[in-house]
């Protein structure tokens, strides 16, 4: 998929930099060549010699190593790769990227490269959130720098919140969106993600407890194969994904017009939680308490998207994938609803509370078909998200 390509990976200071060493071996195992420079900061976390044996190449360090600059200097080091991509990226090295500082070998590199530029920020939550940040963010996303993540989650320090390193597999796919062609190259995707919310009034709705993480990931790995993606998506927590097209959408009915106006499309991946009933007649109002008498809300089904897109007539995908997040009888029930819809494959999951996939980092799927039932190990969203979309890869490729 990266054959031939040639990522300049500058690693900077901080824990998450064990998590290049990984990316350097995913990066190797999809044909690319890896040119690492490491910041001083960077080797009080992993060491010259352990990167230089996973990339196979030697690692830079120095600005000021004459060996290095006889043998390459730092402009043309700067120019000879495909992609530039920091990850870790440090707050102090956002910070020098955006105010064109270049004081030490990976700064100098940075401010002097014509190659499009990557970074996958990595800090404490409240370093992230701090002004400073914002500010220096903004600057590098008008500059055209392409920021992956940072991710939700416990930090090193002992915090919880944004500013994790995303995993190696998410950078991978974003890698891959901008420099690799992939199986599914040329091809249409439209995914469908998060909940629906339903308006009872304008203050309170109707949804569910989806974060999106899933419905993300999908998006983001069909585009790392090089699919055309578009992703309509209901108010979810979870990042949008940078390699696709996103159309955003508050309730059912408007996200069964979307996918309408969305089609055609060689397959479609309807990974949303959309709510099935909503209020017939949402209040224009805020309804108010009056003496503990309750109000009466008469409720109508919404618009069963996958069922209208599976049974369509004319533009109908080449494969329609549904899912079906259930707490009783799991097999039974997605087995049933992939027959009453219509559509080829059903992904069902327990979302029981006890197993912590609703709004978790993992799943555990089934994939049904007409050749059964086909038991995934559980493991990361994203794993899961790769495997679904590489199958989806192989079933479009073999009935072309």
């Amino acid at each position: 998929m990266l054959s031939s390509k040639r990522v300049l990976l500058i690693i900077s200071g901080g824990i998450a930099a064990y998590k290049s060493l990984e990316l350097i071996r995913l990066l190797k195992k999809q044909g690319a060549s890896v040119t690492p420079i490491l910041t001083t900061a960077a080797q009080q976390f992993v060491t010259p010699l352990s990167v230089s044996a996973l990339a196979g190449e030697k690692v830079y360090t120095d600005l000021f190593d004459l060996t290095d600059e006889a043998e390459m200097g730092h402009i043309q080091l700067s120019r000879v790769a495909d992609l530039v991509v920091v990850a870790p990226a440090s707050a102090d090295i956002m910070g020098k990227m955006a105010h064109g500082r270049a004081d030490d070998l990976a700064s100098t590199l940075l401010l002097a490269t014509d190659t499009p530029v990557m970074v996958a920020p990595a800090m404490n939550v409240r370093m992230w959130d701090h002004p400073a940040t914002l500010r220096n963010l903004a600057t590098l996303r008008g500059d055209g720098v392409k920021i992956i993540g940072p991710n939700e989650g416990d930090m090193a320090c002992g915090e919880y919140g944004p500013g994790r390193m995303s995993e190696p597999a998410e950078i991978l796919d974003a890698i891959a969106s901008q420099l690799g062609d992939g199986p599914l190259k040329g091809r249409h995707i439209l995914v469908t993600s998060g909940p629906t919310h339903e308006p009872i009034d304008p203050v309170r709705y109707i949804a569910n407890r989806s974060s999106g993480a899933q419905g993300t990931a999908i998006a983001t790995a069909l585009g790392a194969l090089g699919a055309n993606v578009t992703f309509v998506t209901g108010p979810a927590d979870a990042p949008m994904p940078d390699n696709a097209k996103v159309v955003r959408v508050q309730t059912a009915t408007e996200m069964l017009a979307a996918v309408q106006r969305a089609l055609p499309a060689d397959a479609a991946v309807f990974a949303a939680a959309v709510a099935d009933w909503r209020v017939a007649s949402a209040s224009g109002s805020k309804i108010k308490k009056d003496n503990g008498k309750l109000p009466t809300l008469t409720f109508a089904e919404n618009p069963d998207i996958l069922a209208t897109v599976s049974q369509l007539a004319q533009g109908r995908p080449d494969l329609v994938v549904g899912f079906a997040a259930e707490t009783d009888s799991v097999l039974d029930n997605a087995t049933a609803k992939r027959l009453r819809k219509g559509c080829d494959w059903i992904v069902a999951n327990d979302v029981s509370p006890e197993t912590g996939i609703m709004g978790g980092s993992e799943n555990a799927v089934t994939l049904i078909s007409t050749d059964g039932a086909d038991v995934w190990p559980r493991m990361s969203k994203t794993e899961t998200a790769h495997r679904l979309a590489q199958k989806i890869a192989d079933t479009l490729n073999e009935g072309a």
